[in-house]
Order: structure tokens, then sequence, then C-alpha cells
């Protein structure tokens, strides 16, 4: 199970998810409570080992911009929020190659019609590495601590989404990351605000909390089909 803790905005929060055992760290680079510059970004990142991965979040940002941030922060991957752009996606995998994990984040609720048409384009393109699954507001496209119908996303997203690695997000916290393991069977779960004291501080309890907790959940979902 792949545990991405995002939102970071300090060292001291960075440390205390590695403690903890995640894969990544996400950092926000848009209009958000916890958005931080590249340059924020970079200096945390250069205390971080190499282990953890380092995933910058932007929203309807351009493959320049994007390039920039990814040079100066020195991160390993982009989640990109916005219309799906294919386009984008390839041009970012030209120039990193595999060096850089490309995320596309889909909002559940926003146009499942097309919800078809979206995975097949990037199933094509091939450039994406995983989905990303969130909830959406008027107000946000991420970390908006809005939980979605699971049930129905699994009906909609993931039966739909075929090789394509899944990755949840949305008003995911340490109580229910269990259920929503159970319930989606993600390659990976995501987690903003159900693990902060309040936005952009992490809570070290809720973040040492959750990521055990999801753990344990996707061994006991690895357990249960194999037998």
């Amino acid at each position: 199970m792949w545990v991405k803790i995002c939102g970071t905005t300090n060292l001291e929060d960075a440390r205390v998810a590695v403690e903890a055992g995640v894969d990544a760290l996400g950092f926000v680079f848009a209009k958000s409570p916890r958005r931080v510059t590249a340059e924020q970004a970079g200096e945390i990142v250069s205390r971080l080992g190499q282990t953890v991965e380092k995933i910058g979040v932007f929203v309807d940002e351009d493959f320049d911009g994007i390039v920039r941030t990814v040079l100066t922060a020195g991160l390993t991957g982009v989640q990109l929020h916005g219309p799906v752009d294919t386009g984008l996606a390839v041009r970012l995998r030209e120039r990193f190659a595999e060096g850089l994990k490309i995320l596309q984040v889909l909002h559940f609720g926003a146009g499942e019609d097309a919800l078809d048409e979206r995975l097949n384009a990037l199933r094509r393109a091939g450039a994406v590495d995983a989905v990303l699954v969130d909830s959406q507001t008027a107000q946000a496209q991420g970390g908006t601590g809005v939980k979605y119908d699971w049930a129905a996303a699994r009906r909609s997203f993931v039966d739909a989404a075929g090789h394509l690695p899944m990755v949840v997000a949305g008003g995911l916290t340490p109580e229910n990351v269990r259920e929503a393991i159970a319930t989606l069977e993600p390659w990976g779960v995501d987690v903003v605000s159900g693990v902060e004291a309040a936005p952009g501080r992490k809570d070290r309890e809720k973040v040492r909390a959750f990521v055990e907790r999801a753990r344990v959940a996707a061994l006991q979902e690895r357990s249960a089909g194999g037998a």
C-alpha cells in the first residue's frame, strides 16, 4: 500500500511523516492554506532522505511552470489537478522519463458520464503512473476533508480504470482508512486534513495512526484475497 501525506509545509512535519513510514510527501503549489513556494519545498526536500518520494501538487499549471518547480524543489513526482490534459502528461514524461512519477487527479461527482473517455485517453497516452480519485467542492479541488460515496466510486472509477493504479483521497482519516481500503481496494491512499492539527500543521499521533492502520488494512485485504 502506497501511503502519501500531503500538504507538507515544514521540515518537522515532513520528518514526522517519514518516521511514521510514509512512501511519499506532497507539497502544494496552488492556492491553499498549505501552499509553499518551490524554494520553501526545496529547503525541506534537501534535508530529507532519498527513499521518500516528493510529490508536487499543481492546479492548472503549465508545462514550463511545472518543470521549473520540479527542478527547483527537487521533486520526484507531480500530481495534476484540472481538466485531463494528456499532452501535458506526455510532455512531462518525455522531459523527465521514468525519473518523475505522474499522478492525474479525477474528481468523483464531476462528470461521471465522461469518465470512460478520460480514463481511455490516459491509458492510450501511457504517460500517467496512477489516477488519484478525490472529492471536490466549490471552494477547493483537493484537501477538502470531504468524504464521497466510496461504493459508488468503486463502481464508477475503480472498475473502469483497467490497469491504471488507483490512489484514494478525499475525507480520509485514521478512523476510516480501513473502510476505504476494504471498499475500494486501491493501490494507494493520500491524506491531508485528516491528519492535521490545523491547516498546514500535522498532528503527530494522527499521522502515525493513519500510516499504521493503512498498512494493516492492506495486509488484511491481501490475506482475505488469498484465502
